[in-house]
C-alpha cells in the first residue's frame, strides 16, 4: 500500500515538502458516511466491537486527543475507520498525516541517500511532530533492530509529547513489541479497539478451516508405531522428545527431513497446537499452499495486500514451514522462501521446518543456513511411509455381503 499524507490549511514550506511523499489516492472515499456502523460481520459480538470503535473514531476525529488503537485482521475496516478521521480532519482544515508503517520506514532509508529532497532529519522531525499523526499497518514492517529502533524513537516522542495519534495494527496489542505495548497500555491516555474475525485472514494465528487434519494432530494422539523395527521406534521416539521440548520453548530452528508419512507433519503441527493450548501464537504454513495465495495477492479482487501476506509470515513469533521442497521450482518461488529464511536466519526467529528432500538437495543459498549448527538441529527420521506400512495397525473393516 503506498504512503498517504494528507492535510489541509498549512502554509509551513516543510509541510508542503513532505506532502511529495504522498499520494492520496483512492482514501479519500473513505468516511463514515459510508461505512456500515456494525461493520462487515454478521456476529452480533463483532457488531458490537465495530460499533464501539466506529463511535471511538467518530469522537476522536471530532477531537483529537491521547491515542486511538485500532487491531484487527486485513479486511476488517481498520483502515476505513483511520482513513475516515483523516478525511473529518481534512474537512475541517486540521492537518493530519497519514503512512502505512512499512512506507515510513522505507521513506526514512531513503531519506540517508544524498539526493533526497528532504533529509533524514528533516522528514523523520516532521513526522514525529505531525499535529494529528496515523500510522497504518502496523506490524506488515519488516522487524529489523533498526526498524524497531525508529518506531520506538517516533512513538517515545508522540508519547512523551502526548501528540494524538492513531496506530492500526495487523497484530493483536498484546503481540506487539514490549516497548510498544507497554505504551498502549496505559488507559489514561490510549483507548484500544480490536475488531474484526481472525478468519477473515488466510494467515492469522489460529488453525484455518482448511487444516482440520493437523488441528487434531497433537503429541497425545501421535503413533509411536510400536510395530517397527527398534532402530526406528528408537529414532521415532527421539524426534518426537525434539518436538515436544521445542514445543515448551520454541528457540533456534528445528528441522525434521524424511519420507513422505513418516510422521514429520504430525509433530510440526502437534507444536503448534501445543503453542495454541498454552495460549502463544504460532503459525503453520504449507509452502506449496503459501506461494499460490502469495501469487493470488496479485489479483485486483485480492482481500490482502502482498506485504501484509508477505510480512506476517516472514515475522511470525513461531513459524512452521511443511513441506518445504514440494515447491515449483522457479526463480521466483526460489526468490520468495529465500527472502523468508534469510530474513528468519537474521533475525534468530523460531522455525519449524518438514522436508522429504536432503539439505543437499535445497537451494544452496537456503541448505547452507539450514545447515548452520549453531542456529539448526536437523533430525532425519528413518521411519516408513505410515500409509504403506503394512505392518501397521489398521481399522476393521466389514467385509462385502456375499449375494
Amino acid at each position: 500500500m503506498p504512503c498517504k499524507c494528507v492535510e489541509k490549511g498549512s502554509d509551513d514550506k516543510r509541510q508542503s515538502r513532505l506532502q511529495r511523499y504522498s499520494n492520496l489516492g483512492t482514501l479519500t472515499r473513505f468516511t463514515f458516511a459510508n461505512l456500515n456502523p456494525e461493520g462487515k460481520t454478521k456476529k452480533s459480538a463483532g457488531q458490537e466491537q465495530f460499533r464501539l470503535a466506529y463511535e471511538a473514531s467518530q469522537a476522536f476525529a471530532a477531537e483529537p486527543k491521547g491515542w486511538l488503537v485500532i487491531a484487527g485482521p486485513s479486511g476488517s475496516g481498520k483502515t476505513h475507520l483511520a482513513a475516515a478521521i483523516a478525511n473529518e480532519c481534512i474537512a475541517r482544515k486540521s492537518p493530519v498525516f497519514y503512512i502505512t508503517t512499512p512506507d515510513l520506514l522505507d521513506h526514512l532509508r531513503a531519506s540517508f541517500s544524498p539526493g533526497s529532497d528532504m533529509p533524514y532529519d528533516e522528514f523523520f522531525e516532521q513526522v514525529k511532530n505531525a499535529p494529528l499523526l496515523i500510522l497504518d499497518d502496523m506490524g506488515a514492517q519488516s522487524s529489523t533492530s533498526w526498524a524497531k529502533e525508529k518506531l520506538d524513537q517516533l512513538l517515545n516522542h508522540r508519547y512523551s509529547n502526548q501528540l494524538p495519534t492513531v496506530i492500526v495494527s495487523l497484530a493483536p496489542v498484546e503481540e506487539l513489541e514490549d516497548r510498544v505495548r507497554s505504551r498502549l497500555l496505559n488507559t489514561d491516555f490510549c483507548q484500544i479497539h480490536t475488531i474484526g474475525d481472525k478468519s477473515q485472514t488466510i494467515y492469522s494465528y489460529s488453525w484455518a478451516p482448511w487444516f482440520a487434519l493437523q488441528k487434531n494432530m497433537t503429541f497425545e494422539n501421535f503413533d509411536k508405531r510400536v510395530n517397527l523395527p527398534k532402530e526406528q521406534r528408537d529414532n521415532l521416539e527421539s524426534a518426537y522428545s525434539l518436538a515436544s521440548e521445542f514445543a515448551k520453548a520454541p528457540a533456534d530452528w528445528l528441522i525434521f527431513l524424511g519420507d513422505n508419512g513418516c510422521g514429520k507433519t504430525h509433530l510440526a503441527a502437534a507444536i503448534v497446537n501445543y503453542r495454541y493450548k498454552a495460549g502463544k501464537s504460532a503459525l503453520f504454513v504449507v509452502v506449496p499452499d503459501f506461494l499460490d495465495h502469495l501469487r493470488s495477492t496479485f489479483s485486483p479482487d485480492s482481500k490482502i495486500s502482498y506485504d501484509q501476506m508477505f510480512e506476517s509470515v516472514r515475522n511470525a513469533e513461531l513459524l512452521v514451514l511443511d513441506d518445504f521442497g514440494e515447491q515449483a521450482g522457479t526463480p521466483w518461488a526460489q526468490e520468495k522462501l529465500y527472502q523468508v529464511i534469510n530474513h528468519r536466519y537474521n533475525a534468530r526467529l523460531a522455525t519449524v521446518i518438514t522436508t522429504s528432500c536432503s539439505l543437499d538437495e535445497l537451494e544452496n543459498r537456503v541448505s547452507s543456513r539450514l545447515s548452520d549448527h549453531k542456529l539448526s538441529t536437523a533430525f532425519d527420521i528413518i521411519a516408513p511411509d505410515y500409509r504403506t506400512d503394512r505392518t501397521a495397525p489398521r481399522k476393521a473393516t466389514r467385509s462385502p455381503r456375499k449375494s
